[in-house]
């Protein structure tokens, strides 16, 4: 098995009314010798927004703000701005996070050109409707049970007649157009769905209908394993390497304690991630200590973000959802496992 080690806890919730009950699932970025985290962070009546934090060096705090830099203004966000990732393509930065409504959980996107202004881009994923989906999904056959038994309460009338979607989350861009069209990883649970445009203009309600007419195709993963056999998602952005792009996401198993997240990873085609080359058979690290066994959420490893310093990768995830921690495994090794366990190898539960 590969060997993992945990750094710690990086960053803490402070007394500030944006952060007092949570910091969590980090957007991490290395750029200008500096590591740039964008974290989620959770004030009171779980209201979320984006907080802010400079790194020296992986586990050096030198700057953190006091209040957020991302935060709800519009009616698609207005109960929170949650669980961002972030990748630099074409000299812009892409912050994608997840958009809560308070009924509505959707992917939105923000630009900026330098880390400091952002121009919010709105919702990015298919707001559909439960029937809608269902009827597009089920066409040509029929699809997993699963997506019928997570989405199906999507279906029930919302209060004051609001419009009930089916959630999707997990935004994360490739970092780098392949074959000049942007790929991203989405999910509806309970699968990794990926999509891939030559603009963010392309994503019309016309592409999701044709997307899910062909959902099958979409499905870049879906639980295989033990410890991701309830549902999986996306979590860091992919990091290119010469044998594939690396995939760390999250996988989560029932338990009589309720449901455990753990780190995942998993190695896909560099000029076309829908095809899976390999993938570990077992969780690349999950919850073992106290501060990612209790909290706000019990037993959670939720992966977000990455940095690559020589051959060591650091992880950064949020830990119980109440904090932020940080693991490092060998790059050059992890690699080296995941080929151990390439698909046409491997044995399923």
């Amino acid at each position: 098995m590969i060997e993992v080690k945990k750094e710690g806890i990086i960053l803490k919730k402070r007394a500030l009314d944006f952060e007092c009950e949570g910091v969590l699932n980090p957007a991490v970025i290395s750029y200008n010798n500096f590591i740039h985290i964008f974290y989620r962070a959770v004030g009171k009546g779980n209201y979320s927004s984006i907080g802010y934090c400079r790194l020296s060096s992986p586990m050096q705090i030198e700057e953190q703000f006091d209040s957020p830099v991302l935060f709800p203004q519009y009616d698609y966000e207005v109960h929170g701005v949650e669980d961002p990732r972030i990748v630099l393509i074409d000299d812009l930065f892409y912050l994608t996070y997840t958009a809560y409504d308070g009924i509505n959980a959707l992917g939105a996107l923000a630009v900026s050109p330098d880390l400091q202004t952002w121009e919010k881009k709105g919702i990015i994923t298919p707001q559909i409707m439960y029937d809608a989906f269902k009827l597009l999904a089920e066409s040509k056959g029929i699809i997993n049970e699963k997506y019928l038994r997570f989405n199906e309460d999507f279906r029930f009338p919302a209060k004051q007649d609001q419009k009930i979607m089916v959630w999707d989350k997990n935004v994360i861009f490739f970092p780098r157009r392949i074959n000049g069209k942007l790929h991203f990883l989405h999910r509806i649970r309970p699968d990794i769905q990926l999509a891939a445009v030559q603009e963010l203009e392309d994503l019309t309600q016309e592409f999701w209908q044709n997307y899910f007419l062909k959902i099958e195709e979409g499905i870049v993963l879906t639980s295989k394993y033990k410890h991701e056999v309830s549902y999986i998602g996306g979590g860091c952005p992919p990091v290119e390497t010469e044998h594939g792009w690396l995939l760390i996401y999250h996988g989560v198993h029932d338990t009589i304690k309720g449901y455990v997240y753990t780190a995942c990873a998993a190695l896909l085609d560099l000029n076309n991630p829908f095809v899976e080359i390999a993938r570990l058979p077992y969780a690349l690290f999950k919850p073992d200590n106290v501060w990612e066994l209790e909290g706000y959420v019990n037993n959670v490893c939720f992966p977000t973000g990455t940095v690559l310093v020589n051959d060591i990768l650091y992880i950064y995830y949020g830990a119980a959802d109440d904090k932020i921690a940080c693991a490092s495994v060998s790059l050059s090794a992890l690699v080296e496992e995941l080929l151990l366990n390439r698909k046409k190898d491997e044995t399923t539960i």
